[in-house]
């Protein structure tokens, strides 16, 4: 079993929030693909990381999770690549991590 997150930012680099319906729209997809999902959406998250010229870059994001019995690495790539279309980003963090359910 799989633990699958994704870090999606809450405001675009011009610091404007995305609609709620963009993130209705992920929490739907991902509900239909794997039968559920958990959004963390109350109290964001606060990401930081240093870009190429080595200054300190930060989001706030909201992270949302799955439980999946494998992982589609083809399908998980093509995802992140619309999410980061969807999002207007350089890059959409997602990471599994196995997991044992109790």
């Amino acid at each position: 079993m799989h633990l699958v997150q994704l870090f999606l930012p809450l405001y675009d680099n011009a610091d404007q929030a995305f609609p709620k319906a963009l993130f209705d729209g992920v929490r739907a997809e991902l509900t239909e693909r794997f039968g559920g999902v958990t959004a963390f959406v109350r109290a964001p998250a606060v990401g930081a990381w240093e870009d190429d010229s080595g200054t300190v870059q930060r989001d706030d994001v909201v992270l949302m999770e799955v439980m999946a019995d494998h992982i589609d690495h083809g399908w998980w790539a093509a995802y992140r690549e619309d999410l980061q279309q969807r999002f207007r980003q350089d890059e959409v963090l997602v990471r599994a991590i196995r997991v044992e359910r109790l």
